[in-house]
């Protein structure tokens, strides 16, 4: 059975599982850096569990700040809780459960949570072979980003409310 939440300390290893198998280890969030950003916004973490086992998740924070910038993932403290834009720094699912919908689900989740709270819009930054996947949520390539995170080359990916 299915069921989407928000995190609490209580996730922080199973989170730091799941990031490390989704993203090599230059990209990949620490167990430190999920400490800080769950201390400061954990109701902008949403998980995905079947039968109680975190099998996808998205997080990012919410800011002023309209272009996704590289210190946001280590500076949890750049969150605003009343920023315009929903920033996503990741879309984690675990290999065994790929290609099943929970992505999606969690993406299309995140975006209807910015509309609720009155964001602008959704952010996030992916390499290129993913532009076409975030197209189909309605996300528009802005090119490529200014980001190096984990020396990869990114593209800024915008969904407008």
């Amino acid at each position: 059975m299915e069921n989407i939440r928000t995190a609490s300390f209580d996730d922080l290893k199973a989170l730091t599982e799941v990031e490390s198998m989704c993203f090599p280890a230059a990209e990949a969030a620490s167990e430190e850096d999920f400490r800080k950003r769950l201390e400061v916004y954990p109701n902008h973490f949403y998980l995905l569990f079947e039968d109680d086992i975190l099998v996808s998740f998205v997080n990012g924070m919410t800011t002023d700040n309209a272009n996704l910038e590289d210190e946001m993932y280590s500076k949890a403290e750049m969150h605003n809780e009343n920023g315009c834009w929903q920033m996503i720094f990741g879309v984690n699912t675990i290999p065994s459960k790929r290609r099943m919908g929970y992505a999606e689900k969690l993406i299309k989740y995140a975006i209807e949570q910015a509309k609720n709270e009155k964001r602008k819009g959704v952010v996030l930054t992916c390499k290129e072979p993913l532009i076409h996947y975030y197209a189909k949520f309605g996300f528009i390539n802005e090119g490529l980003s200014k980001s190096t995170h984990g020396n990869a080359k990114w593209y800024q990916m915008r969904l407008t409310f």
